[in-house]
């Protein structure tokens, strides 16, 4: 009997060790996430690709070359959700709330991410709330008129701009895609540097703000890529670029720092985040089937049309939107930008 009762006694303890292990195991399960738990699946549903900004505007025209293209790898639907609204803000406080299991992917541009948080009162969210994955792409801006009010004005540069804008203060009107835009940041620091006064005019997206200086709504604005085609046909006239260095598109139009207005190195970028916590694995995997559209030809020709397709990796993309971020610090400090 004594020797039953051992026997019993040691298959219970057994048990209890058995039970024990596997609540252990629940209980690791439980703090890793459902993201870990299907990590090696993923994915197994389709993936929702939040865009800040309406749908037709420059970002909204990426994100759709994205998705289509991560769908056909990934062999699950990714479906463009678009949040525009308060510059960006809306969206990308909506992506830095969501779950990090992969499902949720966020495609934005540099001033979302590394100035909105610096300018905005209400901004609740900040660059580490955000795990990145690649940037795409990166463009300079370029300074536009309104060809029949730069014809009637005898604006046709920069210097000729400026001369207009000290004699006639606050009667330029230029636009950006929001208040504290890139574009935005990007006049006002050549009001700023030239000592001279504009109005600011937002709009929901850049491509209104372009529109608007196409029908003569505007005088100018900084403007994007998809400028150049009016620019080719005469429907917008390019002053100078943002970037310190001549566009290869427009080789004939000189970058603000060859006309003196020092230092101006401005450039914005488009790229794919997640939230912060989403598994390295499941990041690695999106960089690579981003990247690998550099081997397709449709892909890369679609985004070829919107800046420089670049895909660096989500480290190197790390560093480059905190330096940024310190950057843009500066400026807003300097120039004394603050939004409610």
């Amino acid at each position: 009997m004594q020797t039953l009762n051992m026997a019993s006694r040691c298959r219970q303890v057994t048990g209890c060790f058995r039970l024990a292990g596997a609540a252990l195991v629940a209980l690791a399960c439980t703090i890793a996430g459902p993201a870990a738990a299907d990590n090696g699946n993923w994915p197994t549903k389709p993936i929702r690709m939040i865009v800040p900004f309406p749908a037709g505007s420059f970002t909204d025209t990426v994100a759709r070359v994205l998705s289509d293209q991560l769908s056909k790898s990934l062999g699950q639907p990714v479906i463009v959700d678009n949040k525009g609204g308060a510059n960006g803000l809306i969206g990308v406080a909506e992506a830095a709330r969501a779950a990090p299991d992969g499902y949720t992917l966020l495609v934005t541009n540099s001033s979302s991410i590394t100035i909105n948080h610096q300018i905005y009162k209400k901004s609740n969210y900040k660059p580490k709330d955000f795990a990145p994955v690649t940037l795409v792409l990166e463009a300079p801006f370029i300074l536009v008129t309104n060809p029949e009010w730069s014809q009637k004005h005898a604006v046709g540069t920069v210097p000729d701009l400026v001369k207009f804008a000290s004699q006639n203060p606050g009667k330029i009107s230029y636009g950006s895609a929001g208040p504290g835009n890139i574009a935005h940041l990007s006049f006002a620091m050549l009001n700023n540097r030239t000592k001279i006064k504009t109005t600011h005019i937002p709009y929901k997206s850049a491509a209104q703000a372009e529109m608007a200086v196409m029908s003569g709504e505007l005088e100018t604005a900084f403007d994007t890529w998809t400028a150049l085609p009016q620019i080719k046909v005469g429907k917008l006239k390019p002053l100078a670029v943002s970037s310190s260095t001549r566009m290869a598109q427009l080789p004939d139009t000189p970058t603000l720092e060859e006309l003196g207005i020092t230092p101006f190195n401005v450039t914005f970028w488009i790229g794919m985040l997640a939230p912060a916590g989403t598994p390295p694995q499941i990041v690695q995997k999106l960089h690579a089937i981003t990247r690998g559209m550099l081997e397709d030809g449709k892909a890369r020709a679609a985004l070829g049309q919107q800046g420089d397709v670049v895909m660096i990796d989500s480290a190197t993309f790390a560093k480059r939107i905190e330096k940024e971020d310190a950057n843009w610090g500066t400026v807003i400090q300097r120039e004394g930008i603050t939004l409610d």
